[in-house]
């Protein structure tokens, strides 16, 4: 039962409804507790029933979850005073005795009936979904296969924070071992945006596993501390993944004075990849030709153009609370023309693309560059160096001071001086224009997460961004740009609040 709860928390998301029919003592809040808890991703998240106060909210990373129990209800309107008048858009509802409700419940629902059986204390559960909730369920079936095959049949299942693509991530805790679960079925990410393609196949993003596969094993063999496969059903778009743990850089930063250790140990493992120059092309599946290669997409005007329109079709209209004009468009499109040239002029190397503190792990007990752990790669492209130097010391979600910037990114640069392939004043233009173009991208993404997908939270990382864009737009290369920026985003529409 507890096995269940923790798969299906898993998948429910806001509007959904879970309702779970049975006679008194069936199990029906001990299923409630144990999905809850596995939601909110905390064993020791206290669940009150709700038979006296008909209903109990709980807020978590993930959003809210909402309890009822209908067994007292004595009316619609008393229903309706619980909160129950709505479609529960904005939240996941759990209703223990959904059938004292009148008219039923509609939508996208999880009906479990707890039935009893005739061994004893044990209980059948009865599965019946309606609406997505049919697609979903089929796929935590395909997850449970996968997971019992690969030997952890009797983990515990934590839902872990994810990024911000439809993957999703799980704890697996069986005994004193743990694995993180990657669900990837595959799927373009996004709505059709351009040319009849989604974004994700015009920036060249991974819709499948085989591109994450590939990139561990080709990182692993340079000397980079990424995840084992443990096991992995590439048709299925499920992999087993080794723990590397929670000590994210982010996390690590607050925690204590050491971010300067932090991001110089990243500096290094950065040179040192440089250095190993590993191929762009690599097999999926080392020694298994049949599973195919992977060749790194190359970084083209399409990709960077399409990146910085972020920033007119959904930053502008949100602050203006209107479309950019035509001309002040085409202007924005004819500053950027010359530096995107530029950027794509440059040698092109591997591009990790999502060096930042969510995707860095600290790993003291190891050595080296091995101390630096790294996930989320499968978006890997070919592109210039730079890109990844600025994604590290120009962290979204993280502030890096300025001096702290200035200090590594001297110290990449020395490291880099003994290669007769490096020149510093191309390097160091490129790592601006990229860093101008990365926060311009960044500022209209956290809209569209925001409005089209429904993630605020990533709203407070906008003036962090727009600071970062500041000290890029320094660099004498990018001073047309930086006019233009002065005059349509003077500092009242910098720092204008964005409202979820």
């Amino acid at each position: 039962m507890v096995c269940l709860a923790q798969l299906v928390a898993l998948s429910v998301r806001h509007g959904d409804v879970v309702a779970l029919h049975g006679d008194l003592g069936a199990g029906k809040t001990t299923f409630a507790r144990a999905l809850i808890q596995a939601f909110t991703g905390d064993q020791a998240t206290e669940v009150v029933s709700p038979t006296f106060s008909l209903v109990q909210t709980y807020d978590s990373d993930r959003g809210s979850i909402e309890h009822f129990d209908l067994y007292r209800l004595k009316s619609a309107e008393e229903a309706e005073e619980i909160g129950l008048g709505d479609d529960g858009a904005h939240c996941i509802r759990i209703i223990e005795w959904p059938d004292r409700l009148a008219g039923g419940v509609s939508g996208n629902r999880l009906d479990i009936t707890f039935e009893d059986t005739t061994a004893g204390s044990a209980r059948a559960l009865v599965l019946n979904p309606c609406g997505t909730m049919l697609e979903r369920l089929n796929r935590l079936a395909q997850l449970h296969n996968f997971v019992e095959r690969s030997g952890w049949a009797s983990a515990q299942i934590a839902y872990l924070q994810g990024d911000a693509s439809t993957r999703r991530y799980a704890r697996l805790t069986q005994g004193n071992s743990t694995a993180v679960l990657m669900d990837a079925p595959r799927q373009p990410d996004g709505p059709i945006v351009r040319d009849g393609k989604p974004y994700s196949r015009i920036a060249h993003l991974a819709e499948d596993v085989k591109p994450f596969v590939a990139i561990d094993h080709a990182l692993k063999s340079a000397g980079l501390s990424v995840p084992a496969i443990l096991a992995q059903n590439l048709d299925a778009g499920l992999l087993l993944l080794e723990d590397l743990g929670d000590r994210v850089f982010g996390l690590e930063a607050d925690r204590g004075p050491h971010q300067a250790e932090l991001w110089s140990a990243a500096i290094d493992m950065l040179t040192a990849f440089r250095r190993v120059n590993a191929p762009m092309t690599m097999p999926v599946l080392p020694g298994d030709q049949s599973a195919g290669t992977h060749t790194l997409s190359p970084l083209d005007a399409t990709i960077l153009g399409i990146e910085v329109a972020l920033l007119p079709d959904w930053y502008w209209p949100e602050v203006y609370g209107s479309a950019m004009p035509t001309d002040v468009r085409q202007t924005f499109e004819a500053l950027w023309q010359p530096v995107i040239e530029r950027l794509l002029a440059e040698p092109k190397g591997w591009v990790l693309r999502d060096v930042h503190s969510p995707n860095l792990l600290w790993l003291p007990q190891r050595t080296g560059i091995a101390r630096v752990g790294v996930i989320d790669f499968q978006d890997a492209i070919a592109g210039p160096w730079a890109h990844d130097v600025m994604s590290l010391l120009q962290d979204a979600r993280v502030d890096v001071s300025a001096d702290l910037e200035a200090r590594l990114l001297d110290r990449y640069v020395a490291q880099m001086a003994s290669d007769s392939t490096f020149d510093e004043m191309t390097f160091r233009a490129a790592y601006a224009a990229y860093g101008a173009l990365r926060a311009t991208r960044l500022l209209g993404l956290f809209v569209r997460l925001l409005r089209r997908d429904g993630k605020p939270t990533y709203l407070r990382h906008i003036q962090r961004n727009w600071g970062y864009l500041e000290r890029n737009l320094q660099h004498p290369m990018l001073r047309p740009l930086a006019s233009w920026y002065e005059l349509h985003f003077p500092t009242e529409y910098r720092n204008r609040a964005i409202i979820p």
